[in-house]
């Protein structure tokens, strides 16, 4: 019988998502749990497990097509009167032309007990055994694409693959994610000889530098995380006629413009800014970055300016909360989900860092480089960029001092961090050479007055002035 399998409820109020690309096609057989597309939402790409065991029918949506969440998405033939031999309820074609029926979560009673099909990425659905199911390589490969392969790999230096990797794995597309391809695409780096290296597993970014690194590929000038990445069209082709592109605007993007025009056209932003003298935390990195025990910890000015950050916003809740229309109310956190703007190959992202208020500054360092480091991967997922109390964005990796950022939806404050630059400044009545930063405050004045914004942009600025006034703060 016929089983179809609709766009599951994404969470964290997510209403659609983009097809990035199919793994299978119709005729192919699938496992249960097995991979079927990746998705990529306004805040992530993820991976759509397979919940029936059988053969795919029919795709409901082309690769690059957006579908609503519930919308059908892809069907199946499934075998057996249940419609499904890996023991989930399978979602008929009369099912599917209910209303009510949202195709995502289901249940039924069979011998062998109650089961019931998940309705959220990454649950896949139970396997009637514990056996992991494989894998499917794609079938129909040509003779030809194969001896391209085994020659491709053949001609690697020697060096290249390990002695375990000399049989490929032919027919099977490599295992990574979009922002990991498009890294290997631009540094020309082959994924079937990765993959060949790697062996089963996920293939990372880090994964691509590291062979580039042994087979001579130069890799980009790596994006700082921190920074927006401003993808710039080409206004004109090679041939110097005029022209024009067309960029689709989807995803990140996407989300990003909606949020940005919500916010700007909803709360009553006001910008604030002071320059303080970082000269003492500058040194009091050094010191940190020279000592051995510490040694594996990145700390650095955003570090600083994070634990900052957390310990002001202790002493001014007003800037740690968000404005409820609906209930009227002001509602202030009583706990510090940190935002780092983070540039990505997708677009700019705001994971969040949770309990960053209870992190001490090395807790605070190792977060942040995970964070970094999850995000350059594509790994980031919808859970991590949900909520969030207070956004830090560092503008000063562009070599910009000041600026006006937009609050994110539901926050009342974010901090722009400028560059550090050294320049002459008055010093205990004398003019000396020191570094400073520009801080640049955005809030919302529905809840924060000017007075409010003022003493925590000025309780932030002090402790990086003097980091020793940190101990002046207490705890929550």
């Amino acid at each position: 019988m016929i089983a179809e399998f609709r766009l599951p409820d994404l969470g964290e109020g997510l209403t659609e998502a983009e097809v990035v690309q199919w793994l299978v096609q119709p005729g192919d057989p699938v496992t249960l749990n097995q991979t079927l597309a990746e998705v990529e939402t306004a805040k992530a790409v993820v991976e759509l497990p397979s919940p029936y065991e059988g053969t795919v029918a029919t795709l409901h949506a082309e690769a690059g097509d957006t579908v609503a969440v519930g919308s059908p998405l892809i069907a199946f033939e499934v075998g057996g009167e249940s419609g499904s031999d890996a023991g989930g309820e399978a979602t008929s074609t009369a099912a599917a032309d209910d209303p009510a029926a949202d195709g995502t979560t289901t249940e039924k009673d069979t011998s062998a007990g109650e089961t019931t099909q998940p309705n959220l990425v990454g649950y896949g659905a139970a396997p009637a055994s514990g056996a992991r199911p494989a894998r499917r390589a794609r079938r129909g490969a040509p003779a030809t694409s194969r001896a391209v392969d085994a020659a491709v790999i053949e001609a690697a230096p020697h060096d290249a693959l390990p002695a375990t990797a000399a049989e490929p794995r032919v027919g099977e597309r490599p295992r990574s994610t979009p922002p990991v391809r498009a890294h290997a695409k631009r540094l020309g780096v082959d994924l079937t000889l990765v993959a060949a290296e790697v062996g089963d597993r996920v293939i990372t970014r880090a994964d691509v530098d590291a062979y580039a690194e042994r087979v001579g590929a130069t890799a980009p000038a790596a994006i700082p995380a921190t920074e927006e990445r401003i993808e710039t069209p080409t206004l004109a082709p090679p041939s110097g006629e005029r022209g024009e592109t067309r960029i689709p605007v989807r995803g990140v993007r996407k989300h990003t413009a909606q949020a940005m025009v919500q916010s700007a056209f909803t709360a009553p932003h006001v910008t604030t800014f002071h320059t303080v003298d970082v000269t003492a935390s500058m040194e009091l990195i050094e010191k940190l970055r020279s000592d051995r025990a510490l040694t594996g910890h990145r700390i650095g000015p955003l570090v600083l300016v994070a634990k900052a950050v957390c310990l002001a916003l202790g002493s001014n809740p007003s800037l740690n909360a968000h404005w409820d229309e609906q209930a009227g109310e002001i509602v202030q956190y009583h706990y510090v989900d940190l935002g780092i703007a983070a540039a990505t190959d997708r677009g700019l992202i705001v994971p969040n860092i949770r309990d960053a208020d209870r992190l001490s500054l090395i807790g605070l360092a190792d977060a942040l480089q995970t964070l970094t480091e999850t995000a350059r991967s594509g790994r980031t997922s919808p859970a991590e960029l949900a909520g969030g109390t207070f956004s830090i964005t560092n503008i000063g990796v562009f070599g910009i001092d000041a600026g006006t950022p937009i609050l994110p939806p539901g926050q009342s404050g974010i901090l722009a961090v400028g560059a550090v630059r050294r320049q002459p400044w008055e010093y205990r009545g004398e003019i000396a050479l020191r570094q400073v930063m520009t801080l640049s405050l955005s809030f919302d004045h529905r809840l924060v007055d000017g007075a409010e914004g003022a003493r925590f942009l000025k309780d932030v600025a002090d402790i990086l002035e003097e980091p020793g006034r940190a101990m002046l703060h207490g705890g929550r």
